[in-house]
């Protein structure tokens, strides 16, 4: 039986807001620091690492490619500067669009194989630059529980409502 002067442990099922904010501070900041460390790399002669971003999410698609729009969905650019950047980037040869087969006013964009080569060329050097700065400063197993909280904070989204003033 538990005295009356002894505190049963509570468990807090939700941060405070003080710790959520303080958590995407750190989260967001480490993303700056990283980015600008990467955006350093002798690597960026042929594209942009914006325009890689668009090639490296296309090579993940299935047959290379998507809908704009739902390219949008992954990447950090808005609806008209995507569309600008891919016309630019089906310029250079690098992407094609070409007619959605389930909707004749639908367009895929897609990589061409020039597209993907450039794209796995400027990944394999990316990767090692992500290998030094992130995998040099966690180990194996911080990794992945940093993804496994990163992967579970993402995929919480959907179903968390969306604040209105």
């Amino acid at each position: 039986m538990t005295s009356p002067t002894t505190v049963a442990p509570t468990v807090r099922d939700r941060a405070t807001t003080r710790e959520a904010a303080e958590t995407w501070e750190a989260l967001f900041r480490t993303q700056v620091a990283l980015m600008r460390r990467f955006q350093a790399d002798d690597i960026w002669d042929e594209l942009t690492m914006r325009e890689y971003d668009v090639l490296f999410t296309l090579a993940g698609c299935p047959q290379g490619g998507t809908r704009l729009r739902d390219l949008n969905e992954f990447v950090l650019i808005s609806q008209p500067s995507l569309s600008r950047m891919a016309e630019r980037l089906e310029q250079r040869g690098l992407v094609e669009r070409v007619p959605a087969p389930d909707d004749a006013r639908g367009t895929i964009v897609r990589l061409t194989p020039e597209g993907a080569r450039l794209q796995k060329e400027i990944g394999r050097k990316h990767v090692r630059t992500i290998s030094d700065y992130v995998g040099g400063a966690l180990d194996a197993d911080e990794l992945a529980t940093l993804k496994g909280l990163l992967d579970k904070l993402r995929s919480a989204q959907a179903d968390i409502p969306a604040r209105r003033a």
